[in-house]
């Protein structure tokens, strides 16, 4: 694949055309995973098919192949030996928004791009009310994230960190959010939520490292009982927080390093 091809946009594992991608314009509905994959290989690989699989019953209530879906993936992201931005969107052209209680087979769309890479300072992030519609579904209806997103920067901060009714914080904008307390061990939030694969990967790392880690309900007014935070997502694995609202954080490199080796401790899985 040369660089000219980018970015490659494939339906059901043949080229895109402008028809088959009017049914995504026109009906906002749907799901979709993203991840980075290097020399044909995924950290995290059956999380995001497990992901798809459970999203498409949920959805469309029909199943998606896991092997149809590597081959699609497969072929998209074939002969490029560096690294790439991979978004896998599922769909259903045949739905029928009048019957949308009848089961309908899924499409699968493939997205490739090269992964960026840029040095990344720590974000200062502003709390909001705000709950996403089907939390566990990484679905299409991304409009409130990015205008919550969009109101942060507006009043100077670099993203949007989600917090319920119960004062609970979740997740944020396109990222899971962990801290670290006093002691070094490591805190996740108990609210609805997506269950991220780089979280889980994290999680996976920690547990193999045998460092502390528990999921437990963290309110926003709890913050200042950590000395450090971080976001994790499919682009950035580990990335510090220097402060939610006006409390700051310690910026504390030697944590993050740990973090980055668990969740590199997990094995890339081919393709």
């Amino acid at each position: 694949m040369s660089s000219a091809t980018f970015p490659r946009i494939e339906l059901n594992g043949e080229p895109a055309s402008v028809d088959d991608l009017r049914h995504l314009v026109q009906t906002n509905y749907g799901h979709f995973t993203a991840f980075r994959v290097k020399s044909g290989m995924a950290r995290g690989l059956d999380l995001h098919l497990d992901r798809l699989q459970h999203a498409t019953r949920e959805l469309f209530g029909s199943e998606l192949d896991r092997e149809r879906v590597r081959a699609y993936l497969c072929h998209a992201v074939a002969g490029e030996a560096r690294e790439l931005s991979v978004r896998i969107n599922v769909f259903a052209r045949a739905l029928d928004r009048e019957r949308l209680d009848q089961p309908v087979a899924a499409d699968v769309l493939v997205i490739v791009a090269p992964a960026s890479s840029q040095v990344l300072s720590p974000l200062r992030v502003k709390s909001f009310l705000y709950a996403r519609d089907l939390p566990t579904i990484k679905h299409v209806g991304t409009f409130a994230l990015f205008q919550h997103r969009r109101l942060a920067r507006q009043a100077g901060y670099d993203d949007a960190l989600f917090v319920d009714a119960d004062g609970r914080i979740s997740e944020g904008s396109i990222w899971s959010i962990g801290f670290v307390d006093r002691d070094g061990g490591i805190v996740w939030p108990d609210a609805p939520q997506l269950d991220g694969v780089s979280m889980q990967l994290l999680k996976a790392g920690l547990a193999r490292a045998r460092m502390r880690s528990v999921t437990r309900a963290i309110q926003l007014a709890e913050i200042g009982e950590f000395r450090a935070a971080f976001f994790t997502n499919a682009g950035v694995p580990v990335r510090q927080i220097a402060s939610i609202d006006d409390h700051s954080f310690t910026i504390d490199g030697a944590v993050m390093e740990e973090l980055q080796r668990g969740y590199l401790s997990n094995t890339l899985q081919p393709i």
